[in-house]
């Protein structure tokens, strides 16, 4: 009870802030209508899948969670600069339930990037079908490594460090490794092999997957992913703790 009340309690800082929020929520929707247009203007002969919209869809649903670390990332930097958390630290909440507290409502913000994203891709040619609901789901998924790795980085840096980390930095980094805007396959060899080790490209292929329908190959690509999700959490509550513990948060 206590971390859904403080889940809630999040989501209305969150809403507080409208504009940032329309922004990331429809900056997904921008790179779709820029990113459809260049492979529209791209002559019959040179076309390839990179900007086909069975790719381009799933690929800027994963995209769209990366700034779920941001927000997540933030809020929890700003109320460790507060008096707000401090007071919190005196309650009976646990470490596991700030983190989860705050994990709530990035996975329902997700979850409606992701339906907004996918079916908006509607029209520009991606069918729409029962499998856009299990997409949606795995978005939610796989969105939980990016809000885990926000929590990390804000459980231990300050608001600026953590927009530049999760920000700038994790949003090339999710951008190139994931093969959203170069195909992994056409470049191949040891980017190749750094984005098979890495959860960035296997999140987007498990998005991929769900949309077209094929789940039998979908669970090399979600054992990954769940794997650093699993770490990355284990991380920021270990973090999150210590700062709980610390005389200086």
């Amino acid at each position: 009870m206590r971390m859904v009340l403080f889940a809630k309690r999040n989501i209305k800082e969150i809403l507080r802030d409208l504009v940032n929020l329309f922004f990331r929520l429809g900056f997904p929707l921008v790179l779709l209508v820029l990113l459809s247009i260049i492979n529209s203007a791209i002559p019959p002969e040179a076309k390839n899948t990179m900007f086909q919209i069975q790719n381009l869809a799933p690929g800027l649903a994963m995209f769209g969670s990366v700034f779920m670390a941001l927000f997540a990332g933030m809020l929890l930097s700003k109320d460790r600069a507060s008096s707000f958390l401090m007071r919190l630290f005196t309650s009976p909440m646990t470490a596991a339930d700030f983190i989860l507290g705050y994990t709530l409502p990035m996975i329902v913000m997700t979850i409606v990037q992701a339906a907004i994203t996918l079916l908006a891709a509607g029209a520009f040619g991606l069918e729409i079908s029962i499998n856009i609901f299990f997409a949606i789901m795995m978005a939610a998924v796989t969105s939980l490594f990016f809000v885990g790795t926000g929590l990390l980085f804000g459980s231990l840096l300050n608001e600026k460090a953590v927009s530049g980390v999760c920000g700038a930095l994790l949003t090339n980094i999710a951008g190139w490794l994931s093969g959203v805007f170069i195909p992994v396959d056409l470049i191949g060899g040891f980017f190749k092999t750094i984005t098979h080790i890495l959860p960035f490209y296997h999140s987007t292929a498990a998005i991929r997957i769900s949309l077209s329908g094929n789940f039998s190959q979908i669970l090399p690509h979600l054992v990954v992913v769940i794997g650093y999700t699993i770490v990355i959490f284990m991380l920021a509550i270990i973090a999150f703790n210590r700062k709980m513990n610390s005389p200086v948060r």
